[in-house]
């Protein structure tokens, strides 16, 4: 068991020297503007857009991003003054991201962001009431490695309806011009490809943010990866009846906007070590074991941990997971090894085949959660929420597609309450983190997999892969 301890810490040493010289780089400053406008003054409401936003910025919180500046419903005045602001956020970032859920309209070849006052009644007024995307790009020019924009702005647009042409020549198209970006390692997704129309959709979510929310933070996969994943989902969702389009173009280096294997990420330590002294540090017998080589000191970045993380996840040493949860229990990794320690001591439990990774938050693809007890019970279920319904089916068309969302402490009532203050009728937890809200349920039938074991508390269950533990709030 000592040996194994040892080989682990000279492996985190390992880890942390290779990542040292990169480390800076991968975990440089992020920072994100989250613009949703809902309320438009002269032209009908949209009721996703404001959802939206503030689904996007909890995503990028819960990513680790330094800054994420959120707008809902601002006029052109604000609007300008966020972008404004946002550049000089910009300036010293590694990586600026812009996320734009909205009216969005083309005209005579340049892309407006269209604010909630905008009136737009003659062409001539576009410049004046509206923000151009090239505005927008310019103000995140400064990033350093990578400035990504995101336009949820393709939808059937009122304003280029009604609007009179001052000028008979002059063009007002149909959902969004294409781009092509001046500067490099910049990219720009559209939610429906050049000249086209995207869905507002049904639910609480556009069907390309919801698929934002689904890929874009996946750690460590490269943005074409992610950006292709999320062409496919709505492609999926909306009967091939939109198709997103991402312009600009990548080096040949993954780009990812969160670090390889990186989780929520922890405060920092106070005490800069290397990962691997640190956690050598916190188990007193292993004074004699290898630390990490000499060096600059940094605090061990979510990436480390991570690493850390899959080096002992399929350990069986209770000692091995003790001195882990004793260095970064703190950290998404710290719960998932205080489950495995937990299993491991109780004689009852069994160790889960690999999950579908589709199943998958963003923020939990880097580790696999143990499982829990195989056979659930409504009652273990249900211990901290009344109204459970049972264990359905759950697939890539979510079987409750109101809203979601991802909690490293997710319990049966954590997920119930927000549903009901949502107004949904049923809440379904799944694979351990996740919330599903709904008007209904049960499409693809009664499933026998909710064997998952809450985030949150492990006396409960909640769902299993592809598996809803349903209950009813409404």
């Amino acid at each position: 068991m000592r040996a194994m301890l040892r080989s682990l810490l000279m492996l985190f040493a390992v880890l942390s020297a290779a990542q040292l010289s990169t480390t800076a780089a991968q975990a440089g400053k992020r920072v994100a503007l989250v613009l949703g406008i809902s309320a438009y003054q002269h032209v009908a409401k949209l009721p996703n857009p404001s959802n939206d936003a503030g689904a996007m910025a909890d995503l990028l919180r819960k990513s680790g991003f330094d800054v994420v500046e959120t707008r809902r419903d601002v006029g052109i005045a604000d609007l300008r003054r966020a972008v404004g602001d946002f550049s000089d956020k910009a300036q010293d970032a590694d990586i600026a991201v812009v996320f734009f859920a909205g009216h969005g309209i083309e005209v005579d070849g340049t892309n407006y962001l269209v604010p909630a006052d905008a009136k737009l009644a003659r062409d001539f007024d576009i410049e004046d009431e509206a923000l151009s995307l090239d505005r927008l790009l310019k103000a995140i020019e400064p990033a350093k490695r990578l400035r990504l924009v995101m336009l949820d702005a393709c939808r059937d647009n009122p304003f280029a309806k009604t609007m009179k042409r001052t000028v008979a020549s002059r063009s007002v198209g149909r959902g969004l011009a294409k781009i092509e970006p001046v500067v490099s390692d910049t990219l720009i997704a559209f939610a429906a490809k050049a000249g086209s129309v995207a869905l507002d959709g049904d639910s609480s979510n556009s069907p390309f943010t919801t698929a934002l929310l689904e890929h874009i933070a996946t750690p460590g996969v490269d943005l074409r990866i992610a950006f292709g994943r999320v062409r496919d989902s709505v492609l999926s969702s909306t009967g091939r009846k939109q198709e997103p389009y991402v312009y600009g173009s990548l080096g040949g280096n993954t780009v990812a906007i969160v670090d390889a294997n990186a989780a929520t990420a922890r405060a920092p330590s106070a005490d800069n070590k290397p990962a691997a002294a640190q956690v050598a540090a916190a188990d007193p017998g292993t004074a004699a074991s290898p630390r990490a080589p000499a060096g600059p000191a940094v605090n061990p970045s979510s990436g480390e941990i991570a690493e850390a993380w899959r080096a002992v996840s399929t350990t069986t040493s209770p000692a091995v997971l003790e001195a882990f949860v004793r260095r970064f229990g703190d950290s998404i990794y710290g719960d998932l090894a205080r489950a495995h320690l937990q299993d491991l001591k109780a004689p009852d439990t069994k160790v889960a085949s690999k999950p579908d990774e589709r199943s998958l938050h963003p923020a939990q693809k880097a580790a696999e959660p143990v499982a829990s007890p195989s056979v659930p019970t409504p009652s273990a279920a249900a211990t901290a929420a009344t109204g459970y319904l049972g264990c359905f089916k759950d697939q890539g068309k979510r079987d409750l597609d109101g809203h979601t969302f991802y909690d490293g402490k997710m319990t049966a009532q954590l997920c119930v309450s927000p549903c009901r203050d949502k107004g949904f009728s049923y809440a379904a937890t799944q694979y351990a983190g996740h919330c599903f809200c709904g008007n209904k349920y049960g499409a693809s039938g009664p499933a026998t997999n909710c064997d998952t074991k809450c985030t949150g508390n492990r006396d409960e269950i909640c769902g299993g892969t592809w598996a809803n533990s349903v209950y009813k709030v409404n």
